[in-house]
């Protein structure tokens, strides 16, 4: 059985989860989607994230087998949304730049991911989540519904090619 866990990336990682994004923007271009086929994200990108303590690498028996961002501070891009957020008072984590390696595709690894990055928000006590995603990446939009976030409207972020985004919030508050 393969030791598998989530812990904030370091800067000693970033040509693994290089190699990690650019094999996720190749399996998008794959499925026709223009999400991250305009350069980004880019290793400056990811190197911020670090930096600011949001990115997280998902390890399998040492080695990183995914990535992605867990921001805690608000989002510029979701202050405007054609739809409506379910609360905008509270404080809310983001899960952005998501990618599981190619080597370890349908090992069901990102239901595992999802999982920590939602009990990290939690731990932090941060009890609202969102995402976004393109309308053609039908696997991020499936896990975000798996996982009970509910889509909440279209929002738009810097893309060269296409930056209208399918929104979804999750709130763990009862």
């Amino acid at each position: 059985m393969a030791l598998v866990y989530m812990r904030k990336a370091e800067a000693s990682d970033i040509d693994a989860i290089m190699e990690v994004i650019n094999e996720a923007k190749a399996l998008l271009k794959a499925d026709g989607s223009t999400q991250w086929q305009d350069g980004h994200p880019d290793r400056d990108l990811l190197l911020d994230d670090i930096a600011k303590g949001f990115a997280r690498v998902l390890i399998v028996d040492g080695d990183v087998a995914g990535t992605a961002t867990l921001m805690t501070t608000d989002d510029p891009n979701y202050s405007k949304i054609e739809g409506a957020w379910q609360d905008t008072t509270d404080q809310y984590a983001t899960i952005h730049r998501i990618a599981i390696s190619a080597k370890y595709r349908g090992m069901k690894l990102s239901k595992f991911f999802f999982s920590n990055l939602i009990s990290d928000t939690y731990a932090q006590g941060i009890r609202h989540m969102r995402i976004d995603t393109h309308k053609l990446n039908k696997r991020m939009q499936h896990l975000a519904q798996e996982f009970g976030f509910e889509y909440t409207g279209i929002i738009y972020v810097p893309d060269a090619i296409d930056g209208k985004r399918l929104a979804y919030e999750l709130s763990m508050v009862k």
